[in-house]
């Protein structure tokens, strides 16, 4: 059987900054791409930009992080997310597969304090890095 071909993208969704990640094309390795600013009210520009993302890397599965809360409880910030996702798949034509999210941005802090990025440069990738790591768990699982 031959492996799935496309990229695969993740999303860390947030109200201010959504991280972006893509894989490569045989589905291997995550890499951070990018960090969307959005104003946590009209998610229109972010929308659309992942869309271009989507068309033009090749991305044939979308894995958006599940901010759940540690109790197993809906947060706003979950309830938020899946509009997201949702309002992404009517554009994107990509059924959204949900990847739990809980601590990603913690281990993507230390991650980054571990080789030295100080706080201030870690502030502008933080987001983007969450995203590789919710991808590289989602590779790992499929192998």
């Amino acid at each position: 059987m031959a492996a799935p071909k496309g990229r695969v993208l993740a999303i860390d969704f947030g109200m201010r900054h959504i991280g972006v990640a893509l894989s490569d094309e045989l589905r291997i390795l995550a890499k951070s791409y990018e960090t969307i600013n959005w104003n946590g009210v009209d998610p229109e520009w972010a929308l659309n930009r992942l869309c271009e993302i989507i068309r033009d890397m090749n991305v044939k599965v979308l894995v958006i992080g599940k901010p759940s809360r540690t109790d197993g409880t809906v947060s706003e910030s979950e309830l938020r997310a899946q509009e997201f996702g949702g309002e992404l798949e009517k554009r994107c034509g990509l059924t959204p597969v949900w990847k739990d999210e809980r601590f990603t941005t913690v281990i993507a802090a230390r991650y980054m304090h571990d080789i030295n990025i100080n706080s201030r440069k870690q502030k502008k990738v933080i987001d983007a890095v969450a995203a590789e790591i919710i991808l590289q768990e989602y590779l790992d699982s499929q192998r």
